[in-house]
């Protein structure tokens, strides 16, 4: 399999917008926090808030874990031209595949986020009931 200086910047785009998905995600629980956090001072017996509390810690690993993955991805893409720039096809094959592998792993764990956020808006609706 032959590869090219433009495969790997093929992966530019969608790993930058990824980035930023994950970057918004993180600033919307960060707003939640705070409102949280507030509620939490106000009145500190409501189960629910220890609840949401929880589930955002595990949510703010998942995100900081995303988004390592996804910088790994880019500087791994970044590395693999530079690489196949410098005519060293074999190693710039392998940095590609690393970079990709990287990604995925990024990609899985954004699932498993939105499983998660998915089970806090089902807990945040359940206070209604």
């Amino acid at each position: 399999m032959s590869i090219t200086l433009t495969t790997p910047a093929l992966l530019f785009p969608a790993i930058s917008l990824l980035l930023l998905a994950y970057t918004n995600r993180f600033l919307a629980i960060a707003t939640l926090i705070r409102e949280l956090h507030k509620k939490h001072k106000a009145n500190p017996q409501h189960s629910i808030i220890a609840g949401q509390i929880k589930n955002l810690k595990i949510r703010l690993d998942l995100i900081k874990n995303m988004q390592i993955f996804g910088i790994s991805s880019f500087f791994l893409c970044v590395l693999s031209m530079f690489m196949l720039f410098s005519n060293n096809e074999l190693w710039g094959k392998y940095t590609f595949g690393a970079s990709m592998l990287f990604l995925l792993i990024s990609l899985g764990i954004s699932l498993r986020e939105i499983q998660i956020s998915t089970n806090a808006l089902k807990l945040e609706l359940s206070d209604m009931q």
